[in-house]
């Protein structure tokens, strides 16, 4: 149904509207444990822990600002800068997981590769805050420069871009390129080293091998199941980018509902769903890994 309002084109979307609800009050509770597990342990706090905060920060800042989408859903929200501002709060948020989760894999490899070095490694925590700093510094740069893309004349409904306007090239290929495939190359073979070397194993004793070896298994199944999560999530908006990117939609677009259009918003909320997973393996399920 189309509603006609003062600056406002609105799709009311019940559906999407209530599979946010679902994703805020889930997402809500995980994140809020999450943090509170990090804050009653804030004095005893490594440089993974730094890591894993800033995840959580990005993943709760994403939770808090879906009321908004779930209330342009149900009632629809006027197209202000207010909704360009919403549009670059969530995917600032969500490549901030994106690069935060690639930087753990990355710290964590270097980690179980280099043991002995790792033990020695200096001001480990400023690295992580320095890291954390910049990843937010570079996202925070590319939604200024690329803000009119999202501004309200180009905007169908607050959430969603008219179809008849394409994202600029430069911004398509810096979200596929350095959002997405070279985050996705790195996680991929930092993964895929860490369960070969935890796999193979160096210990020359049998006892203490057959010790360490359900751990081990631990493990590598919650590093397997992360980088799972990390490719489901996160490659169908990307794929979705790329499609509409190319796709010229018809004269007549404001009366259709286009699949591609229709994936988009699905994969978006695939996306999303990660804010909940990332508390859930992070917070919870790494915790003896994160040791």
């Amino acid at each position: 149904m189309y509603t006609n309002a003062t600056n406002t084109t609105c799709t009311e979307d019940l559906l999407q509207g209530w599979a946010y609800s679902l994703l805020f009050l889930l997402g809500f509770l995980l994140n809020a444990a999450a943090l509170r597990a990090f804050i009653a342990r804030r004095n005893s706090w490594t440089d993974t822990d730094i890591y894993m905060f800033n995840l959580a920060i990005a993943d709760t800042a994403l939770v808090l600002f879906l009321p908004f989408r779930i209330y342009d859903a149900f009632f629809c929200l006027p197209k202000t800068y207010l909704c360009t501002l919403l549009i670059c709060i969530h995917f600032l948020n969500m490549y901030a997981s994106i690069l935060t989760t690639t930087a753990i894999s990355v710290h964590r490899y270097l980690t179980i590769k280099f043991p002995l070095q790792a033990r020695s490694w200096r001001r480990k925590k400023e690295t992580a805050f320095a890291v954390c700093l910049l990843l937010w510094l570079f996202l925070v740069t590319i939604c200024a420069v690329f803000r009119d893309d999202n501004a309200p004349d180009k905007l169908w409904t607050c959430y969603q871009r008219c179809k008849n306007e394409r994202l600029k090239t430069q911004f398509v290929v810096i979200l596929l390129l350095l959002g997405f495939l070279v985050p996705l190359i790195i996680v991929v073979f930092c993964s895929s080293q860490m369960i070969y070397i935890l796999l193979k194993g160096d210990d020359k004793s049998e006892e203490r091998r057959n010790d360490k070896s359900e751990q081990k298994k631990n493990i590598v199944g919650m590093i397997t199941a992360n980088l799972i999560v990390f490719i489901v999530c996160y490659t169908p908006i990307h794929v979705g980018f790329l499609v509409i990117f190319f796709y010229n939609p018809p004269p007549d677009w404001q009366q259709l509902k286009i699949p591609a259009y229709v994936y988009f918003l699905v994969s978006e909320w695939i996306a999303s769903t990660n804010c909940c997973l990332d508390s859930f393996s992070y917070c919870f399920l790494m915790k003896q890994f994160y040791s």
